[in-house]
Formats: structure tokens, C-alpha cells, sequence
């Protein structure tokens, strides 16, 4: 969490003590999954009291979304990045897999299962809608994007999460063509499902990529 030269002492502690909790339920979300994420052990792992804990995140769930928040916005801020660099989708893509790879348990608490019970407040799905459309307008830029089929049509009336923003005909349906199968290939190779294969993950995931963008 960032503080700013007007934060007080107090502030400045609270927001210390915020990041030093995250960090323990990333590092017990790497070994044990976000459904076994536990505040009264990472209380006890700080040395402070479950109650204590308690007040810088009032429940299990405040402090998943506080992690989903995270997640988002690092992989948003990496997709801002790479295309103010100038990367096209297939820099996106490469992007998006450079940054799952490096953390595959921040992928999967956001693509990955469902956390049971839980439920995402509305604004981490804001911070999502800037990931869709950052690689929406990189799918609507390449020069083909195919014929508008009834899907695209659809996708048309159901648009909550690109709200004003408009793409050519065919390129809805593409992105999501893109969408699905990159991420298909990505969860597979973290889940460690490739292993024993006898082929390079990043050979198929670039032979993916390569057919997608020449369609």
C-alpha cells in the first residue's frame, strides 16, 4: 500500500503492518492455496495476537481481496507498460506470461479455482476491465480481425466490462479466441501438467500465439 509525505506516524505504521501481513499471505498462499489462507496464522507467524490482527483486516475475505486488488493491478500496470513501450498483442501475450510465470500463485488466486465462499468486491473487477481492454484494443489494432459472426453480435449487448469502448467487427470474438486458448496453454504449463512431455512450454505457447495472430 503507498503512503504520501501527508500520511501521519499512524498512517504510516497502519499501512507498514498492511503490507507486512500481505506478504506473509503471499508467501501461505505459495505453499498451502488461498483457501487455506488462515489470519490467525499469519498473526501468530508476526508474533502479534489474532484479535490484533483482526483490526488491520477485519475478516479472511478482506484480506483476499486486498491480495486479488494486488494481483490485478500489478498485471494491469505490466500490460500499461508494455504497450506504452509499444508492444503489439503478441507482446502482451509474452508479457502476460512472463508475469504469471514469475508468480504463478498470484495467476491463479485471479485465473485459476474459485476461492470457496468468497466473493470479489465490484472494484477488482474494475482493475480487471482495464487488463480485457488494454488487450482488446491490441487485438482490434492487428490488421485482420475476420468476418462478424452472431457471437459478435452478442458480445455487442453484453459489454458491461468494456463499457464505451468500440472494436471492429470479428475483433470481440477473436479477443476472446485469444483470451481463451492463451490462457488454456499458460494454466496448463503452471499447473505443471506439460512436465515429463518432452517439449518446451514456451515453443507452444508461441506456436499459439503465432497461429492466433495470423488468423
Amino acid at each position: 500500500m503507498a503512503t504520501t509525505g501527508t500520511d501521519s506516524p499512524r498512517e504510516r505504521y497502519r499501512a507498514q503492518v498492511r503490507a507486512e501481513i500481505t506478504r506473509h499471505a503471499w508467501e501461505q498462499m505459495a505453499t498451502a492455496g488461498a483457501s487455506a489462507l488462515s489470519l490467525n496464522a499469519i498473526a501468530k507467524q508476526m508474533g502479534m495476537s489474532g484479535p490484533a490482527l483482526y483490526r488491520y483486516f477485519a475478516s479472511r475475505d478482506d484480506l483476499i481481496t486486498e491480495l486479488v486488488r494486488e494481483a490485478y493491478r500489478s498485471l494491469a500496470d505490466t500490460l500499461h507498460e508494455a504497450s506504452a513501450a509499444g508492444a503489439d498483442l503478441s507482446g502482451l501475450a509474452h508479457a502476460l506470461r512472463d508475469w504469471a510465470l514469475t508468480d504463478p500463485h498470484r495467476y491463479f488466486l485471479v485465473y485459476g479455482t474459485p476461492v470457496p465462499g468468497y466473493q470479489a468486491p465490484a472494484d477488482t473487477t474494475a482493475i480487471s476491465s482495464e487488463i480485457m481492454t488494454t488487450l482488446l484494443d491490441a487485438c482490434a489494432a492487428l490488421p485482420r480481425a475476420g468476418a462478424a459472426t452472431s457471437f459478435d453480435s452478442h458480445l455487442e449487448d453484453h459489454r458491461d466490462w468494456a463499457a464505451g469502448h468500440h472494436a471492429p467487427s470479428g475483433a470481440l470474438h477473436r479477443f476472446l479466441t485469444f483470451w481463451t486458448r492463451l490462457h488454456g496453454v499458460l494454466s496448463l504449463e503452471l499447473a505443471g501438467h506439460f512436465t515429463g512431455m518432452g517439449f518446451d512450454p514456451a515453443r507452444l505457447f508461441a506456436a499459439e500465439l503465432d497461429e492466433l495472430m495470423s488468423s
